[in-house]
């Protein structure tokens, strides 16, 4: 399809030893509109937390908990689960949840400056970020928002998942 773009999440090494957390290089904005959100909560932005928004702002697709902890190895994992769902709550984090056993995690949209949609492969369940091109998307709002006024709904925001199979697990069939 000419004019998509398919995001690929950047390779991580896992040669960080455990310890403390440093901390992390979190954009001022997304950090005050997070710990904005938490206070809301009563939360803190701890920095185990700053620690997971930054992991997530380095890859550019949905990630498991696993793939977090490959980010960001300094994690301990029992608090990434929790400060995963606190996140979630807060509206800054997003899951993603496919068929298989892993569900997967990405900043919410509104704190990346990038509106995107996903294809999930329904084999493997790889999730990759999809942009496509403005026309287009404003073709998808049109018809959301028809469809919204038949039913006396106001659409605030849309996200497309389409599921099928990624190029690998076709190439197997």
């Amino acid at each position: 399809m000419a004019g998509v773009r398919v995001m690929r999440m950047i390779p991580v090494g896992n040669s960080a030893k455990r310890g403390r957390l440093s901390s992390p290089a979190v954009d001022a904005d997304v950090e005050t509109t997070v710990a904005s959100r938490l206070r809301r909560l009563g939360q803190r932005f701890t920095a185990g937390r700053r620690a997971l928004v930054d992991a997530l702002t380095k890859v550019d697709r949905p990630v498991t908990i696993e793939e977090i902890l490959r980010v960001e190895p300094r994690l301990p994992l029992s608090s990434t689960y929790r400060n995963l769902a606190i996140l979630q709550q807060a509206g800054v984090v997003h899951r993603v949840s496919t068929d298989h056993e892993f569900a997967r995690f990405e900043l919410a949209e509104d704190l990346t400056d990038r509106h995107h949609h996903h294809l999930v492969c329904e084999s493997c369940g790889t999730i990759e970020d999809v942009e496509i091109p403005a026309r287009l998307d404003r073709s998808v709002r049109a018809a959301l928002d028809e469809l919204a006024r038949t039913a006396r709904f106001r659409v605030a925001s849309h996200r497309v998942d389409a599921f099928g199979l990624c190029a690998r697990c076709a190439a197997e069939r």
